[in-house]
């Protein structure tokens, strides 16, 4: 069993910033990778950034040069710096873990940006 702990969502202003942070542990031998998803009400829940344990990244084309997802394979700690944030980042945030070939997500957190 894997589990996930985010941390680090909030309120920002429009230009703002704010970091996620998200710790794996319990049985996590062979994590492949861990990102970060988001779901806005009413939409369906989409990537944001993902890093591989060999350090590739994969960002979304909506939060490229804004977005930085860094990875630390030791403690199995995934984060995203946030910067620029816009109205249309408001969303909960899903850490999710790759394990042998399994998806573990964790409850999330909530992101708001406004004014």
């Amino acid at each position: 069993q894997v589990q996930l702990g985010e941390s680090g969502g909030g309120l920002a202003q429009p230009g703002g910033s704010l970091r996620l942070s998200c710790v794996a542990s319990g049985n996590i031998v062979s994590v492949t990778s861990m990102g970060w998803f988001r779901q806005a009400p009413g939409k369906q829940r989409e990537l944001v950034a993902t890093a591989t344990t060999g350090g590739d990244t994969v960002y979304a084309d909506s939060v490229k040069g804004r977005f930085t997802i860094s990875r630390n394979n030791t403690d199995n700690v995934v984060r995203l710096q946030m910067n620029s944030l816009k109205p249309e980042d408001t969303a909960v945030y899903y850490c999710r873990a790759v394990v042998r070939g399994t998806a573990y997500w964790g409850k999330g957190t909530l992101v708001t940006v406004a004014s």
